[in-house]
Formats: structure tokens, sequence, C-alpha cells
């Protein structure tokens, strides 16, 4: 099998928008596994460093091509894309041989007859490295202060409407440092069954470390921690075993700020993939009992295959529409965890063709959904009972607006979280009921958490 080959067609089917990059990339990898792990490793880093890097990628090339990117030929277009990312962000590979495995490539896809132009174009960016890496002093892309929008857009390849959003909210400075994080390689974040014993801990730590991997106890919480250099989920020992959960700390922290109680029923009205409606189960224990919900069928059925992997047996899990009311559940639950649909700005590190997928129309119907869902769920929740208002993006609308919103609307009170978020920095607004966790300030994906009690009348 011919990786770079792999990686092309890859990077075909993803610009065509009919999949997602992890799924897909996930789904090729475990087809040929057998490949080595260098290899495997080389088409993973590749087809996620050009996604993560496109609009910067996009830009170079077009100061170097007489035709521009959006004009090119699809498979052209992403095979001067794939080694582009090679000669300029993977010394390991030598600029030669990404210019001359793409001619081949090209030739080999028949375009005989632009090799010439895939050659010319690759060699005089492998020339001009010096000058790109040099960015601002060479003045190879846009002026920092004449368009700082445009200039952070290409730098850190995010879509300009995006960083015109993020400088109106939150300034120059913090925009740079959440861009910066973004283009971070992320370890896998796990977490721990905190039922099993200390000794079990001990033992499973070992036997990553043994396996190659590199494991560190993320500083927010003592269950979580963060694994590198992995070769797939199912590869770290204790997956079959079910001692571990992947989930983001941001995700746990919304456990955390829940406040959970042993015996407690918990309503989680959009489920998918399911690691906060698992924990929750591990926080109410064998008393308690979680019902998870979500839309789409084949995530109900992932939750399913995922807690029966961990022995959690105290979660229902079905297929049903959280802005459908369901009469069944007025006043019922103690704690209602509503992590609705929304932009995924938080997740871009991880998910990296979310930003090319999104549009501003998508975008100013997301606060209509949110709003639609809390104006259902509230009701299911008992009086002195909790709800969890979450997402996974960095958005006022979605996130501030909506929190006082429901709470100039809906019978509840904001809680004061900051006991449950200690360790964690810059956390000032939990006292208010709610924290926003920023990549490059938090060490955790972008995540807006919200607490709300029903009000005793």
């Amino acid at each position: 099998m011919d990786t770079r080959e792999l990686i092309l067609d890859m990077l075909l089917e993803i610009e065509g928008g009919k999949i997602y990059s992890n799924v897909l990339i996930r789904d090729v990898l475990d087809k040929y596994d057998y490949l080595p792990v260098k290899e495997k490793a080389f088409v993973k880093r590749v087809t996620e460093g050009v996604l993560e890097r496109r609009i910067q990628i996009d830009y170079i090339i077009n100061v170097f091509s007489k035709v521009p990117v959006e004009k090119m030929k699809p498979l052209i277009r992403n095979l001067l894309r794939m080694s582009v990312y090679q000669i300029l962000f993977m010394d390991a590979v030598p600029d030669a041989a990404a210019c001359n495995e793409a001619v081949k490539l090209a030739g080999k896809r028949k375009f005989h007859s632009l090799k010439g132009f895939v050659n010319g174009v690759l060699r005089n960016i492998s020339r001009k490295k010096a000058e790109i890496f040099s960015g601002r002093e060479s003045g190879f892309y846009p002026d920092e202060e004449k368009e700082p929008a445009l200039h952070l857009s290409v730098v850190y390849s995010m879509p300009e409407y995006l960083v015109h959003m993020w400088l109106d909210d939150f300034g120059m400075a913090q925009t740079k440092r959440m861009l910066q994080a973004m283009l971070k390689i992320r370890p896998v974040t796990v977490r721990w069954k905190e039922s099993l014993p200390e000794k079990e801990k001990e033992a499973w730590l070992a036997k990553v470390k043994k396996a190659g991997m590199e494991v560190r106890q993320h500083p927010y919480l003592p269950y979580a921690y963060d694994v590198s250099h992995v070769d797939g989920i199912r590869k770290i020992p204790g997956f079959d075993e079910g001692v571990f959960t992947v989930q983001d700390v941001s995700s746990m922290l919304c456990i955390e700020c829940a406040g959970i109680e042993e015996g407690s029923f918990i309503v989680d009205v959009c489920a998918a993939p399911g690691g906060k409606c698992i924990h929750a189960a591990e926080k109410t224990g064998k008393s308690g009992k979680v019902l998870a919900r979500d839309i789409a069928k084949e995530k109900i059925r992932f939750i399913r295959e995922n807690a029966q992997r961990q022995r959690i047996d105290n979660i229902k899990a079905e297929c049903y529409d959280a802005a459908e009311y369901d009469d069944t559940l007025t006043k019922k639950a103690d704690v209602v965890l509503a992590d609705v649909p929304c932009s995924g700005l938080g997740v871009l590190g991880r998910k990296r063709d979310i930003k090319y997928n999104l549009t501003q129309e998508m975008l100013s119907e997301l606060q209509k959904i949110q709003r639609r869902i809390l104006s259902t769920v509230w009701e299911y929740v008992r009086p002195g009972g909790l709800l969890v208002y979450s997402t996974c993006t960095v958005r006022r609308e979605e996130n501030e607006e909506n929190a006082r919103w429901f709470l100039d609307h809906y019978p509840f009170m904001p809680v004061d979280i900051s006991g449950r978020l200690e360790g964690v920095p810059e956390t000032a607004t939990a006292t208010e009921g709610y924290v926003q966790l920023m990549p490059g300030i938090h060490e955790t994906d972008g995540f807006f958490i919200a607490v709300f009690c029903r009000k005793v009348v």
C-alpha cells in the first residue's frame, strides 16, 4: 500500500464533505492495521496536518502558483497540500522526497501533463522555506497591524469570520493564545474508573508505560490521565476490560460541577458520545439511575456498547429527540444534563474539519435549537434539583447569552460551582454559576458549563 496515495484519497473524500475526518482516519487505520506503526503514524499526521493547516497551506501555494488553489483539479490541489505540509512541517521527510513522490503520484493518477507544474510549485516553496518561516519579518504574510484578522486567519489557519468574532469577544492576546493552542498536538485523555482499587490503577499505569506509551496524571483531576504515543484507542491496555473511558477533562469537570449524589436520578437529554452519562452513572452508584437519550440511533448503540464494556448497568439508553416534551419525566430528575448541539469551536484541535464545514448561517440557527431544547427539558428537573447546561464551544451567543436568557425566562437560580473547580485556573465566574474553559488558558478543550437550581416554590 502506497501511504501517500492513501493520504491523497482520504483528503479527496474529506473535501467532498460526506464524512468526518476523525471517523475516516479511524476507519482507514483500522482497515490497514497491518501497516507498520511508523507508516500509520505518517498517514495520520499528514492527513490531520493538512486539515489543520489548510488555510495557511493554500495561502502559501497561491503565492507560488499562477493557478489559484480553488481553480485547480481536486486531485492536484490535495496533492500539493499534502506535499507542502511535508516540506514545511515534517523535518523527517527530505524536501526532495516530498517533491519526487508528488510528481510520481501525479503521473500514476493520469495527470502526466501537470507533473512539471507540481514539481515547479513544490521546488519553489522548498527554496523559499526561510522566507515563509520568517513570516512577519519577510512580509510574506498579511500585516498583523494593518490586517489583524486576516493575519491570524492565515498564520493559524482559521476562517477569518471566526477570528473576527473572537477578536470582538476576547481581544488580540487571548484570541492568539487560543489559536496557538488549537494547533498543538493533543494527547488522548482518559478517565480511570474510580470505583476500582488503587492497586489496580497502579498496575494499569505500569502496563501503559510498558506498552511504550507516555502517561501523565492531569493536574485538574486525580482520575484523569493524558496518554501519548497511542496507536489506536483499543491498543491502550485495559480497554477491553473497561477500566477507563476516553473523555476530555472539560467533560469530566462538567460532571463534577453537577455535584451528583449517590442514589440520584439523572436525565442526560443529549447523551452522545456517552462520556458524561457513564461518568454520571458511576457517581450516582448502584442505587441511582441514568436515563441517557440522543436523537441518533447509531449513537445510542455506541453508548450501550461502552456502558457494557465498562460494566455499568444503571444506564438506560434510548433514542429520543430532546426538543420533544416527555410528560412522564415532569419534575422527576435530580439532575438534568443538557450538553446541547453546538458549533463545536472548542474542539477544533481534535476535529479539524469543523472549521471548514461551518457557515455563518449555520451558526445563526444554533442558538434557536439550544433554546428550544432548554425550554423543553427544564420541566424534568424537580424543585431543588439541578440543570447543567454545557457546550463544547467558545462563542458567547451559545454560552453566556443562553445562560442569561434561561435565568430570565425560567424558575431557576445560578449555583456557585467554585468549590467544584478547585485547582482549575481563571474560573472567577464560577461563583456566578458558570465557567468558560478556553484552549491556551486551560488544559482542556474549549467548553462551557453553567449550573442552575430549580427554585422551590
